[in-house]
């Protein structure tokens, strides 16, 4: 809800019909917000589907940052050798992650 403005003081006795007018409207406009934010509060509907929205974009965002650690690991993991020369059997390893990284999305993908 809007906060309303620091409890200004209502028209005196000696205020015009201008004044009290003017009163009025704010008043109107002041309770015209706070209604609506009560409404917002109400509409359950919509809040799930903003909550469904940011989650969504949660998820996206953490299977973007999970598929870019397995490709920089299995880069990491493809470039490193053995003491003698050898390249380290890697095959294992960054297949069993992509798998890995293709069922989070594939499993991210289905929860839509």
């Amino acid at each position: 809800m809007s906060q309303p403005e620091a409890a200004r003081p209502e028209p005196g006795p000696d205020a015009g019909i201008d004044d009290i007018q003017e009163d009025i409207e704010k008043t109107r406009k002041e309770l015209g917000q706070t209604v609506e934010d009560l409404s917002a509060k109400l509409d359950v509907k919509q809040r799930t589907k903003d909550k469904a929205a940011e989650t969504k974009q949660r998820a996206a965002e953490k299977a973007t940052e999970t598929k870019q650690a397995v490709v920089e690991k299995a880069h990491a993991i493809q470039h490193a050798t053995i003491d003698d020369g050898r390249a380290k059997i890697t095959v294992p390893v960054v297949a069993g992650a992509v798998v890995a990284a293709v069922a989070l999305m594939w499993f991210l993908r289905r929860r839509r």
